[in-house]
């Protein structure tokens, strides 16, 4: 258990002085940075050689960060979550308080609550939330274990968390889009 403070403690340094890291979520390994900070978030999209238009998912652990970034929360949204079994991404319109790369053209963000306690704790310290898409250079099939990460992400990273390498991932969060019409549409099951 001690190894897991000392990856949090670990990330953490890294993350606050504007660097990238590669970790294990609730679903598969991602690579995470600050999702306040602009210079990090473009760090991440120039790694995964992704266009800034594609969004990238953001970590938060509670109800308190949710309200942080968005000031309407339909209902439906809390729902969905409270009733989620799985993992479950929720893309809610109008964010505030991140970096504006992060954001879709469409003025949209895409949130999940994590549970799992690497995640947790880290977000817990960082009190912020954290930019998580998957480690893999866009286009490429997503990593299903640490084994299949390519080394040019693996190098690209300021820090490795050397939790659950041996972990097979479970699949991509299911995503859910609600506007503030209240329509519901599923993105990725």
């Amino acid at each position: 258990m001690d190894d897991i403070n000392q990856e949090i403690h670990n990330a953490f340094e890294v993350i606050q002085n504007g660097g990238i890291i590669l970790y294990p979520t609730d679903t598969v390994w991602g690579i995470g940075c600050d999702a306040t900070n602009p210079e990090a978030v473009a760090k991440v999209y120039k790694l995964k050689q992704r266009a800034e238009t594609q969004s990238m998912i953001c970590l938060i652990n509670g109800e308190k960060m949710m309200y942080n970034i968005f000031k309407d929360i339909p209902e439906v949204a809390w729902q969905i979550i409270d009733l989620s079994e799985k993992p479950t991404t929720i893309i809610l319109d109008a964010p505030r308080n991140v970096a504006a790369n992060v954001i879709s053209p469409d003025n949209s963000l895409a949130i999940r609550i994590v549970k799992e306690p690497f995640c947790f704790k880290l977000l817990e310290r960082m009190k912020k939330p954290l930019v998580s898409t998957s480690a893999n250079i866009s286009g490429q099939p997503t990593p299903k274990n640490f084994k299949e990460i390519s080394p040019e992400i693996i190098k690209g990273v300021d820090y490795v968390v050397n939790l659950h390498r041996d972990r097979i991932a479970g699949k991509p969060s299911t995503i859910i889009k609600l506007t503030k019409d209240s329509q519901v549409k599923v993105i990725r099951k």
